[in-house]
């Protein structure tokens, strides 16, 4: 990893919110492509990208309900045992996040409210790549079930003997999950999105994936919901001089692990410390079985930068705006205040980033690329809408109708104004 300096900043956070820039010509070409095939032919276009993609040729594209049971017969029952874990923490949170429909009577004869109802039908991607990702069917799963979703359809892609992992299965029939299919990629956005003769069509679509599916789901919102076009995952951690380097470096190398778009950075007020910590990366990098994915990561988007104060270090995570952010500080609820862009805040040098990623409760899937500086984690609200009420009495609308007339005619929009006069003639 690079040890820079402060003066710096610039270049890293330009570097950092633009890692993920691609020429997207040819992208999209293919994405329209594959959209419009599904639309066309629905299952036998699934089944034939399937074929090309994935290197299996399926009879049927729905996971059948032995698959499951054999899965969840067969799983490792520690593994099991951690998975409920995971679920319960998960589930608690994301109760905590319920709102409530309301009615008020504002004076007489007039009520206004809010009805908060669940998305009836929300698919879910999870993508397949070179590791299960049991997380990612709990973290999208799970709120959707609290939030009252009728229907959770999930998706991802099989392997060539046409399987799919079994602790992705296991997490789906804890998390509630209803119809799984063997689909991945841009196709499988587009399956959710049109509907098939197997796929339904479904209101809402979460869940990460590669360029193909981020674009697919930027093809499809309007005609369905999307959660977000999520980027290349981020780590950030902020330490001072007190900070165990060995911790910092383990932290920084679990994000370096996930793909060579991620970014991992630490900014320290510290020389010493950096300078450990850049040891301490090069000794355990070398421990990992992914460690030529790590390497190129943190070769291309790992840094450690040095600043004068720790006050300088927040300022520099703020325009990073990172989608995880470590504060590996003595006293890290004396700065919390202080930050104002982070997708998730971690507190401490035993609060780490893979706590988030599996266990706490908290929500996973985090805005990247620098949108947390207007963007949100996954939580119940997406998976819920609201619906505003209005009702007034003749009494009320009386009182109110000569303002309405008023606003109306002053927008040129004399329909609108005879809507309220029509029913006060003689």
């Amino acid at each position: 990893m690079k040890i820079i300096s402060s003066k710096n900043k610039l270049e890293l956070i330009e570097e950092v919110l633009n890692r993920s820039q691609f020429d997207l010509e040819n992208v999209n070409k293919s994405v329209k492509n594959i959209i419009d095939k599904v639309d066309e032919l629905g299952d036998e276009a699934l089944i034939e990208f399937t074929h090309k993609f994935d290197g299996v040729l399926l009879d049927k594209l729905e996971v059948t309900k032995e698959e499951i049971e054999e899965a969840y017969n067969t799983i490792d029952r520690e593994l099991l045992g951690s998975l409920i874990k995971c679920h319960e923490n998960i589930k608690d949170f994301h109760q905590r996040q319920k709102n409530n429909s309301f009615m008020n009577n504002e004076k007489d004869g007039v009520i206004v409210g809010q009805i908060i109802r669940p998305i009836e039908k929300v698919g879910i991607y999870v993508p397949g790549g070179t590791a299960p990702l049991p997380s990612t069917v709990l973290m999208n799963a799970i709120p959707a079930k609290v939030a009252g979703v009728s229907e959770i359809i999930m998706t991802t892609p099989p392997n060539k003997e046409g399987k799919i992992n079994k602790t992705i299965l296991v997490a789906a029939k804890i998390a509630g999950v209803d119809r799984i299919f063997k689909v991945g990629g841009a196709q499988a956005i587009a399956g959710l999105a049109k509907g098939t003769e197997s796929i339904p069509k479904v209101y809402k679509i979460v869940g990460p994936g590669n360029i193909y599916v981020a674009m697919a789901k930027k093809m499809v919102f309007g005609e369905v919901d999307i959660d977000m076009i999520a980027g290349p995952s981020e780590v950030l951690v902020i330490a001072d001089k007190y900070a165990n380097p060995k911790f910092i470096a383990a932290d920084l190398l679990s994000q370096a692990e996930h793909d060579t778009l991620a970014c991992s950075i630490l900014v320290t007020d510290s020389m010493d410390l950096a300078e450990r910590v850049k040891v301490e990366v090069e000794r355990q990098v070398e421990l990992l079985s992914r460690k030529d994915i790590a390497k190129e990561s943190l070769a291309s988007y790992g840094r450690i930068v040095v600043t004068e104060t720790i006050e300088e270090a927040i300022d520099i995570s703020n325009q990073v705006a990172p989608e995880h952010l470590e504060l590996a500080l003595q006293e890290p609820f004396a700065y919390v205040n202080q930050i104002k862009n982070a997708g998730a805040i971690f507190m401490g040098e035993y609060s780490p980033e893979p706590l988030g990623d599996y266990y706490a409760g908290p929500n996973h899937t985090l805005p990247t690329s620098g949108t947390a500086k207007f963007a949100s984690p996954l939580s119940l609200d997406d998976f819920v809408k609201k619906s505003s009420l209005i009702y007034y009495t003749k009494e009320a609308l009386s009182k109110a109708k000569d303002d309405i007339v008023r606003v109306a005619e002053s927008e040129g929009l004399d329909a609108h104004a005879n809507s309220i006069k029509v029913r006060f003639e003689d």
